[in-house]
């Protein structure tokens, strides 16, 4: 349809006639019912350019997703139309005017349908066109993915990454503990260990007393002063 002759002789007179671009008078396409936004797949959908002044008639033309030019009629000031291939009627298109008011009726909208409709104008051998009308269907809106909720382990301990730093005094205290433990148990120690000794010094010193008299038998004798010499100075050791 982009290279239909229509088009050509509006591109043609577009390019070569001065003033194809004039702003003398504003051009308006548009949807008739102002409620649609964005066409449905079998609609009827009904557009209209609308003009300031009289005319020698209108052109509808679709620009396509592509960029392409797609003739779509030619429409006389007396209201006669005719379609791509020179035709007057067409399966897909009607095409009115309304005082004004030049009217395209798509009549099931397809996505063959979409693009860009404006309608161009020749008055006094000038051109004018009026903005675009957009008319594509809404772009579907996906749902965006929603994370996972995070599952709870139960029975497994976590263990902690940062564990707590001893506090330096709790640690003083203990080192201070540990000493007086020490000063304290190593004396009793000692202690017990001396009265055991002293205990087995007197156990021998009875065994001694009972085998015999410590006058009669002088090297006995000697052995049991040495013996109380020696539990007399674990008792003075234990004592101080």
């Amino acid at each position: 349809m982009a290279r239909s002759p229509a088009l050509l002789l509006v591109l043609t007179l577009g390019l070569c006639c001065p003033g194809v671009w004039g702003h003398r008078h504003e051009m308006t396409a548009r949807f008739r019912d102002r409620s649609i936004t964005h066409p449905r797949v079998g609609q009827r959908l009904e557009l209209e350019c609308l003009t300031t002044k009289e005319d020698s008639g209108a052109f509808w033309i679709r620009q396509d997703k592509g960029g392409s030019l797609h003739f779509i009629v030619f429409i006389s000031s007396l209201s006669r139309s005719t379609f791509d291939g020179n035709e007057k009627k067409s399966t897909r298109f009607e095409a009115s005017k309304d005082g004004r008011s030049y009217r395209l009726v798509v009549k099931s909208f397809t996505r063959e349908d979409e693009g860009n409709y404006f309608c161009v104008m020749n008055s006094n051998q000038v051109l004018y066109f009026s903005r675009g009308q957009p008319a594509f269907f809404p772009v579907p809106t996906t749902a965006a993915p929603t994370a996972p909720a995070p599952t709870t382990q139960r029975g497994i301990t976590k263990k902690d990454p940062c564990p707590m730093t001893p506090d330096p005094e709790t640690s003083k205290k203990k080192e201070t503990n540990f000493f007086c433990e020490i000063f304290i148990w190593v004396p009793l120690a000692a202690a017990c260990l001396l009265l055991l000794l002293a205990l087995a010094v007197t156990i021998i010193l009875c065994q001694n007393l009972r085998t015999g008299s410590p006058t009669r038998n002088p090297l006995h004798q000697a052995d049991t002063y040495e013996h109380l010499h020696l539990l007399d100075h674990l008792l003075g050791a234990v004592t101080a």
